[in-house]
């Protein structure tokens, strides 16, 4: 019997020594892949939280300074998150904390402030589920999250101011200090003068005091409708007020916020504050 014979399927033979089969070629690439080899595993990237921002590039986007003098800010313990101190490099942060730079909230979105001339039937609130809202009317003016200072009620109308800028907004939360507006209100029946008088002078409500900036008469108008100013944010104090004296409120709108009015913003429109509003607003 030759060396080929009873051989089938065992390869050609080598040449080198009886019984001896050539083994599969590799030469030419045809190598199988090794599946434990290190050298061919890819390690997963960790998939960043988009919610999630580095501080000293929030501290950057506030434009307090660069990234750079931000890492040495927060090195020497200037940065506080959330009432606490941060001095680790790399510390990422949510839009939703409260950071501090010296003592000083900051805030790394773009500055805004929108005017709007508020219709019936809006909520002022930003939480959801309350059926239509002034957020619903606003939802376009701007991608920063501004918020409205003070209230109207669903049924009240007229000037609302939205910010994201804190120390606008702690202009009107003072009620000594703090920003006037102007309302336009009407009541079920006149207003007499003794009580328009007792409403100007200061009264107490439950052993706590309640003053108005000023409060007339409209002209023109019949003794039902009047002109009231106040510092406070709330519309509640104004209905507090003339329930005291047993009156009720038809309609109540806010015709002017400080030096801002109601010129060209049609009802339901807005406008973004212009820089010589602005400059104003915040001399005050």
């Amino acid at each position: 019997m030759n060396r080929q014979q009873g051989s089938k399927g065992k390869g050609k033979p080598s040449g080198r020594g009886s019984g001896n089969t050539r083994s599969t070629s590799y030469a030419r690439g045809n190598a199988p892949i090794k599946k434990n080899n290190p050298a061919l595993k890819q390690t997963p990237k960790k998939a960043g939280n988009p919610d999630e921002i580095r501080l000293n590039k929030y501290i950057a986007n506030s434009g307090i300074c660069s990234r750079r003098e931000a890492d040495a800010h927060i090195a020497i313990g200037l940065v506080t998150v959330n009432g606490k101190v941060i001095t680790e490099m790399g510390y990422k942060v949510k839009l939703e904390d409260e950071v501090r730079y010296d003592g000083a909230r900051i805030n790394p979105e773009q500055k805004a402030y929108v005017l709007l001339n508020k219709p019936k039937g809006f909520a002022t609130t930003t939480s959801e589920g309350k059926g239509r809202t002034v957020m619903d009317l606003v939802a376009n003016a701007t991608s920063s999250r501004i918020k409205p200072i003070g209230r109207l009620g669903r049924n009240s109308k007229g000037l609302l101011l939205f910010t994201n800028d804190d120390v606008i907004a702690g202009k009107f939360t003072n009620s000594k200090h703090g920003v006037p507006r102007l309302f336009h209100i009407e009541l079920d029946k006149n207003l007499k003068l003794e009580d328009l008088k007792k409403i100007q002078g200061g009264f107490k409500v439950e052993g706590k005091l309640i003053e108005v900036e000023e409060i007339s008469y409209i002209d023109g108008a019949s003794k039902r409708e009047v002109g009231l100013k106040i510092k406070n944010t709330g519309n509640t104090i104004i209905r507090t007020i003339f329930e005291y004296f047993r009156y009720d409120i038809l309609s109540l709108d806010c015709v002017a916020i400080g030096h801002l009015t109601k010129k060209d913003i049609p009802r339901g429109s807005w406008k973004h504050l212009t820089e010589q509003e602005l400059n104003t607003l915040k001399m005050l």
